[in-house]
């Protein structure tokens, strides 16, 4: 079903980017209207592809947020460099970027990447694109139903020996102090018998009288 989410999508996409470089192709560049016409309707269809994908499902479902760490290191450059030829290629050079690429030692780069505009305009736009990611759906946490019934509720008292009653919640505490000295004991014993030693059992000290005859 992803597959096919993902096919349809990417053919809208295709079919809305096709549309917007035909658009393109109608504007000109004789002016520097008309050239920004035409190269800003071709990095729309470059943000028209990367946006298919993630509507289609591409990363993990959810609402588009945009990733600032790739807006920073994987965006920007490419629209310092693209926009800069962009620039330097438009028919009235109002900030002069030719000149300042001359100055640079980059105008033969520049020369050799103004061949290309479409290219450049479009991957801007798919760059663009790449910059948005989908959080995924939040996980609905499902408390256990045993767990659930138990909360609230008072432990059922248990019978002692001596006829009196005592809750299985008070009896851990009460028996903190004799389950302490019954560890220490069965600690000093097994250390005992590991190095060969035996502990005498303390002799009472009020021994029961015996029955004179």
């Amino acid at each position: 079903m992803m597959g096919i989410t993902r096919g349809v999508s990417t053919l809208i996409g295709a079919a809305v980017a096709g549309f917007l470089i035909w658009l393109a192709t109608q504007m000109g560049d004789g002016s520097a209207g008309e050239y920004w016409a035409t190269y800003g309707l071709i990095a729309a269809a470059g943000l028209t592809m990367a946006l298919s994908q993630i509507l289609g499902g591409w990363t993990k479902w959810g609402w588009p947020r945009l990733s600032a760490g790739v807006f920073l290191l994987g965006f920007l450059p490419v629209l310092l460099v693209g926009g800069w030829v962009l620039l330097a290629r438009q028919p009235a050079d109002f900030f002069n970027t030719s000149n300042w690429s001359r100055d640079l030692g980059i105008d033969g780069v520049v020369g050799d990447l103004g061949e290309l505009l479409a290219a450049l305009a479009f991957g801007i736009g798919l760059t663009f694109g790449l910059t948005f990611d989908t959080a995924g759906p939040q996980p609905e946490v499902v408390v256990d139903d045993v767990r659930r019934r138990g909360v609230g509720r008072t432990p059922a008292p248990v019978p002692t020996t001596d006829g009196s009653t005592t809750r299985t919640h008070d009896r851990p505490a009460a028996d903190e102090p004799l389950t302490a000295e019954r560890a220490e004991q069965t600690d000093t014993e097994e250390r005992g018998h590991r190095f060969g030693l035996r502990r005498r059992r303390p002799v009472a000290s009020n021994p029961e009288p015996r029955d004179e005859l």
